[in-house]
């Protein structure tokens, strides 16, 4: 089993992917543990000071002015942890609290944040035996950071609350750490705060979406270059040397993909010699601008990377432990600059989404799709083709358009005023987890109508390019079925959704083509 080491410099995005989806083994450095231990020495020595000090000897939030004695700092910090974790709603998924879980421990071995190096293995050690905190949907504003899901895995951590086992059951959480050997944490001064205390959901709901939409963009690219082919488009809107006097990198990218894809096609400029109309001198929009709309997604996906990987070098808490020994109080568990750049991509998707489906629109027109049946019927009029599987598509992007609305527009306040404003970055980046399973969707239903649509051209003696063949191949080998009478549907679009999300349109054409960006 894969194994990644955590260590005082933060991670990267593959190993929080390879933990939350891969389950691979968590270790802690050696200069992580001793970071650990450091930074506690000055937190034990605060502690004993007679003047109180915010996290160490101080109640929380709104609450802070009042100093706790001694005797009640443990009652303390358990405190915090059982009166936070107040989530409510379904649970949220395995790879999430995962993900937030390893991010966390990240965090606490930079050595910024006083928790002893017991805690940290423990957390290391409840993600290695598969356990997996229940968490609700709903009790994050994403300032002070995730609050009430980073609570529901330190209740764990306790032996309290609910937690789901390797093998899929939840049970409590106290019976599962006694399963697997493991002891429940007593927290000391500083340690329930610096476990709930960090942008780690939203952050690590990032870092899975921009890898599953960079599959995406890649795949419609691939479907925008299938249906231009199905319309007997032209390809010269492709060529590298116009895409160079307007220099967007993802523009180039995309335009590129979509080039090597057509490569070798006998239905690109065909336009007149099959529909015996006039030329055609350009191609619509949805069509001719598949790689500015496409590129400047991959643009907004590059930058919400560099935000991404900049979270992924930090250590947030509140206070912090710094290394000339100071703890101080500061703002950096407010979540705005990563929910900014979840509503950004949310933005992004549903555009990309939007474009997909008038290009779908387009095959099944008559009137707009060059000599094609109607809704790509096999006895029109009899047979309704891919009518509603157009519909399906068109309420999946309507969905897509309200999810783009930002929730990081808003803001509402919280602990009694003194908690005044919020990132809600949490729900920035659960409605982006439900945009990218849209999208996902959105584009199955091109690339579904669009092999059909090109196969209905062989019909009319027109051999598609070679990666474009390879595409239906594979999606008729996926049990995707071709053209035909009308049959039921769901099952075929259900399949076309599962062969996308698997990268199955990238792995079908990349042999032919090489590498796509």
């Amino acid at each position: 089993m894969h194994t990644v080491v955590v260590g005082t410099s933060g991670t990267t995005a593959q190993d929080v992917i390879a933990v939350a989806r891969g389950n691979a083994r968590v270790e802690l450095s050696a200069d992580a543990v001793a970071a650990l231990a450091a930074a506690r020495e000055i937190v034990d020595a605060l502690a004993a000071k007679p003047e109180p000090v915010y996290g160490v000897s101080t109640g929380f939030g709104a609450l802070a002015s009042r100093h706790i004695s001694p005797e009640l700092r443990a009652q303390l910090q358990r405190n915090i942890v059982r009166s936070h974790a107040a989530g409510m709603g379904p649970r949220v998924e395995r790879e999430v609290v995962r993900a937030l879980m390893f991010l966390r421990l990240k965090t606490v071995a930079s050595g910024h944040t006083g928790v002893r190096p017991e805690v940290a293995q423990t957390m290391a050690d409840v993600l290695n035996a598969g356990i997996t905190p229940v968490v609700h949907e709903y009790g994050s504003l994403g300032c002070s950071g995730d609050l009430a899901p980073l609570s529901h895995c330190a209740l764990a951590l306790m032996g309290e609350g609910d937690a789901e086992g390797p093998d899929g059951t939840v049970r409590p959480a106290g019976e599962l750490l006694a399963a697997h050997g493991i002891a429940p944490v007593e927290l000391r001064e500083k340690e329930g705060l610096a476990l709930l205390n960090g942008t780690d959901g939203m952050l690590g709901m990032l870092i899975m979406a921009l890898a599953d939409l960079r599959t995406l963009y890649t795949s419609a690219d691939i479907t925008a270059a299938l249906s231009l082919e199905a319309l007997l488009g032209t390809d010269k809107v492709l060529a590298p040397e116009l895409h160079a006097i307007r220099p967007h990198p993802g523009q180039g990218a995309s335009a590129d993909n979509m080039l090597r894809v057509l490569a070798g096609s006998g239905l690109t400029g065909r336009h007149a010699e099959v529909t015996g109309d006039a030329p055609r001198v350009q191609d619509a929009y949805s069509v001719r601008c598949a790689p500015q709309v496409n590129g400047a997604g991959r643009d907004t996906l590059a930058y919400a990377a560099t935000v991404a990987d900049r979270e992924l070098a930090a250590a947030v808490d509140n206070p912090v432990v710094l290394p000339d020994g100071r703890v101080e109080s500061n703002g950096n568990f407010h979540g705005a600059p990563v929910a900014y750049v979840l509503d950004f991509l949310a933005i992004a998707a549903a555009d990309l989404g939007s474009i997909t489906e008038r290009r779908t629109d387009r095959l099944l027109d008559k009137n707009r799709s060059h000599g094609l049946p109607p809704f790509l019927a096999d006895d029109a009029g009899v047979d309704s083709g891919l009518m509603i599987a157009q519909y399906t598509q068109a309420a999946l992007v309507s969905e897509m358009k309200r999810l783009a609305v930002p929730a990081s527009a808003d803001s509402i306040p919280s602990s009694a005023m003194q908690e005044d404003h919020v990132s809600m970055g949490w729900s920035a980046a659960r409605k982006l987890r439900t945009a990218v399973d849209n999208l996902a969707r959105i584009v199955a239903v091109e690339m579904y109508a669009a092999a059909r649509a090109v196969e209905l051209r062989g019909r009319q003696g027109l051999t598609p390019a070679p990666a474009t063949r390879a595409v239906i191949e594979a999606l008729r080998a996926a049990g995707v079925e071709g053209p035909g009478p009308d049959r039921f549907l769901s099952p075929d679009l259900a399949a076309a959704d599962a062969f996308v999300r698997a990268g199955g349109l990238v792995s079908a054409v990349e042999p032919v083509t090489g590498p796509l960006a």
